[in-house]
C-alpha cells in the first residue's frame, strides 16, 4: 500500500494506492475456462488520533489496484493518520503515517 498525505490548511488530503487483484468471481480463466474466485477489498478505514473518521465499504465494482482519495478535517502537523483495509479472503493491511 502506498500512501500520500498532504496537509492543506488543516485538511489532510489522503491518497492511497493498493496493489490488489480485485476479482469479481464472474470472470473465467482464458486457459482453463474455470471461474476465477472472487477476491476483492471489502472495507477501508481511516483513523485520526485513534478515532475512526472514515469507514468505507467496497465491493466487486472497484478496479484492480484501486486508488482511494479521502479528505480528513481538523488535522495538524505531526498528527497521525492510520489507513487499514481488509479483503473478502481475510487479508488485511494497515499503515500509519504522520502528517507533515
Amino acid at each position: 500500500m502506498r500512501v500520500n498525505i498532504i496537509n492543506k490548511n488543516g485538511q489532510a488530503h489522503v491518497r492511497i494506492l493498493v496493489k490488489h487483484p480485485m476479482e469479481t468471481g464472474l470472470r473465467k480463466d482464458k486457459d482453463s475456462g474455470k471461474i476465477i474466485p472472487a477476491h476483492f477489498i471489502k472495507h477501508v478505514s481511516i483513523e485520526h488520533k485513534g478515532q475512526k473518521v472514515i469507514n468505507a465499504r467496497c465491493g466487486v465494482a472497484v478496479s484492480k489496484d484501486p486508488f482511494f482519495y479521502f479528505k480528513v478535517n481538523d488535522v495538524a502537523t505531526g498528527d497521525s493518520i492510520k489507513i487499514s483495509w481488509e479483503d473478502n479472503l481475510g487479508k488485511a493491511e494497515s499503515k500509519e503515517e504522520s502528517i507533515a
